[in-house]
């Protein structure tokens, strides 16, 4: 019988390659873009670096410690120091997904945030989806300023860039990125016409306070 901790090792891989491959089917990833985590003991395992998704293997899924250090047959993600970063101050977060998203893409080259224009905003956490400032891929200036636009949220666009979001699982992270992605398009569309109506503060904070309390106990025997 194999040891359950490496069963769920290779389940976790599993998973991890499976919402590569959903991500490219949703067109929020092509080719060789984004990367995806799974927080793991007491560090994570991420997708590795330079390889489409139809091509990764369980085997090819580097483990990494929160001191940054790799291991594995592959190299990690380049952008695993964000990845790091947010398991290491969010104990709220289980697994992270980054995409390149076209519609959050068209929208972080013009380094804008998502407003609320629309009440589903406060999926991610807040009145706004931020996007943080530009820095070069795969640096802790990346990272840092990442980790200040989730401050309060679970999801960001990065500017010239893509976007990031987290879950306390795979699935809710995927289910996010969805759901962004939707929201900058729908932003997107709107902008072509005009400037979106905003809703105020106010009703931002009731929405928040009913999200907090979407689905619990949903299903009754």
């Amino acid at each position: 019988m194999k040891d359950t901790r490496y069963v769920r090792s290779t389940r976790n891989r599993l998973a991890i390659i499976d919402t590569l491959l959903k991500l490219e089917r949703l067109g929020l990833n092509k080719g060789m873009a984004g990367n995806i985590s799974v927080r793991w003991d007491e560090g994570f395992l991420i997708t590795p670096s330079g390889m489409a998704a139809g091509k990764v293997h369980p085997e090819d899924i580097v483990r990494m410690n929160l001191d940054g250090e790799a291991e594995g047959r592959r190299a990690p993600s380049s952008e695993w120091r964000f990845h790091r970063d947010i398991y290491a101050s969010r104990p709220d977060v289980g697994a992270v997904v980054h995409s390149h998203a076209p519609f959050c893409v068209a929208l972080a080259v013009l380094h804008k945030d998502i407003p609320p224009y629309h009440y589903m905003v406060a999926k991610a956490g807040g009145r706004d989806i931020r996007c943080a400032p530009y820095a070069t891929y795969g640096t802790q200036a990346l990272s840092d300023h990442a980790l200040a636009a989730l401050q309060g949220r679970t999801a960001c666009l990065l500017a010239n860039h893509g976007m990031i979001a987290c879950g306390k699982t795979l699935d809710e992270a995927l289910t996010l990125a969805v759901e962004v992605e939707e929201l900058a398009e729908g932003y997107w569309r709107a902008l072509q016409i005009g400037q979106p109506v905003l809703l105020d503060d106010a009703e931002m904070e009731r929405v928040l306070e009913k999200f907090a309390s979407y689905g619990v106990n949903a299903q009754k025997d």
